[in-house]
Formats: C-alpha cells, sequence, structure tokens
C-alpha cells in the first residue's frame, strides 16, 4: 500500500487513515474541501513533502477526476483508494425542508464513491499486479438495518454497502479487491455531537490500524469493532415486528432545520 489516495482526510476517520498510512511509508493524496486543515494534517504526516492535497468538494466530480489524473501521474501508479467522504444528519421524510438535505447525503455519501473510484480502475487493471489493488468503500452498521430519524444516513449507507459488493463480483475477474469497511461508534467529530450511548465507542486510531489491516488482506467485508459485527448480525436476524418494537424509541440524530 504505497500509493494512496483518501476522500474526506481532513478529520476523523479519513486523517487517522491517513497518518497510519504515512506511517507505513506511504505516498498520499489527500482530499477534503478545507485547505487549512488538509495542510495542518500533511504537516503532522511522516514524510510531508511527498504527499498531494487536493482542495475540493467529492460532489464536483470533474475536479475529483482531475484530481485522480494529477496523483496518477505524480506517483506512476495507484494501490489504494479509500472514498471515505461522508456526511451525516438527521432527517425526516414529513418535513419538506430535509429534501436536500437527503440528496446532500446521497450525493456525498453514495454518487461521490463512485466517481471516486471511477478514475483509478482502468489504471489497475493496467498494472503488473492488480490483485494487490484496493477500493474501499467507507459504510456503516448504520446501513445494515435502518435507523429511526437517521433515514438518509441509513440509506446512503446501506447503498454503500451493495454498491461496493456489486463492483466487487464485477472485478474479481480482474483480480481487483473491494473492500467495505463498516465502523461502529467510532470517536471522531461526527460521533462527538451525539447525546445519546454508543456502545463499543472505539479511539480513531485504534480504528485506523485495524482498518489498514483488512484492507491489506483484501477483506471483502468487515465491521468495525468486531463486537459491533456481532450485534449486527443479530440484528439482521431480528423479526421486523420485534426489530420495529425495539428501536420505535431509540435517540434520533439532531435535525437541523
Amino acid at each position: 500500500m504505497q500509493r494512496v489516495f483518501i476522500t474526506g482526510a481532513s478529520s476523523g476517520i479519513g486523517a487517522a487513515l491517513a497518518a497510519a498510512c504515512a506511517q507505513q511509508g506511504a505516498v498520499l493524496g489527500l482530499v477534503a474541501r478545507r485547505r487549512d486543515k488538509l495542510e495542518q494534517l500533511r504537516a503532522g504526516l511522516a514524510h510531508p513533502g511527498r504527499h498531494h492535497l487536493y482542495v475540493l468538494d467529492v460532489t464536483d466530480h470533474a475536479a475529483l477526476q482531475q484530481a485522480a489524473q494529477d496523483f496518477l501521474a505524480a506517483t506512476g501508479g495507484i494501490d489504494v483508494v479509500i472514498a471515505n467522504a461522508g456526511i451525516s444528519q438527521g432527517t425526516l421524510t414529513e418535513f419538506a425542508e430535509d429534501i436536500p438535505v437527503f440528496e446532500r447525503i446521497i450525493a456525498t455519501n453514495v454518487t461521490a464513491t463512485v466517481a471516486t473510484f471511477h478514475p483509478f480502475i482502468a489504471a489497475m487493471k493496467r498494472q503488473p499486479r492488480p490483485q494487490d489493488c484496493r477500493l474501499v468503500g467507507i459504510g456503516s452498521v448504520a446501513g445494515i438495518r435502518g435507523l429511526p430519524g437517521a433515514e438518509a444516513y441509513s440509506a446512503s449507507k446501506a447503498a454503500v454497502i451493495s454498491y461496493c459488493e456489486s463492483l466487487r463480483i464485477e472485478l474479481r475477474a480482474s483480480g481487483i479487491k473491494v473492500v467495505t469497511i463498516a465502523p461502529g461508534y467510532i470517536d471522531t467529530p461526527m460521533t462527538q455531537v451525539n447525546h445519546y450511548r454508543m456502545p463499543f465507542l472505539m479511539p480513531v486510531q485504534k480504528f485506523a490500524a485495524r482498518a489498514l489491516a483488512a484492507i491489506a488482506a483484501g477483506d471483502s467485508y468487515r465491521v468495525i469493532p468486531w463486537q459491533m459485527g456481532v450485534v449486527a448480525k443479530l440484528l439482521r436476524l431480528l423479526p421486523n415486528s420485534v426489530y420495529d418494537f425495539a428501536f420505535s424509541k431509540a435517540p434520533h440524530k439532531k435535525r437541523h432545520p
């Protein structure tokens, strides 16, 4: 994993993955909207001078493609692409003003994942060992069963999980590995605004180490931490009536009308 391209790199999971990859000697392409945060991140990485910064919004597909082409030209190839950029916000279908929020979440969490992978697939296929290449989608346990008040976020992460599964099968013959990482509760700015209990909350640096191990191994799907994987499997087994009753009073993520 010597050449790694990461979206949503300026904070949280993306920044922790960047730090862990840099520590292992990787050359990084780091994508985020905030230049100051990206420059601050790069300054704290191992070998800061070798990393490339791309200040853009992942919903700008033309800018994302240009960044990918620039990184490929600068590094001569690609080993790992991590589509990590994502946003979360409480949404309720009954409110018309939440429809644009749905659209923004789907555009950032789902469509941008496709746009992130797209420019790299042909380059991976041309490389001498495409079986060493990885496309990594960041899902969530929130995508395994729908959560109340998180309709857009749950839908987007369910879509990422299914999309990566489809892509994994599609690329199987090429040797390229598609890895889906489904985080549980990870201690990042995204979860620090939650005002409810978060079981098995994991430090982000610990998550990054486990995620990189799964990526290196070419795992098709990994829930981190493993305890949330057990919970997720049990939730999938619950009949709808039992699940609906158990989660009907669950706390909601805050809306921002």
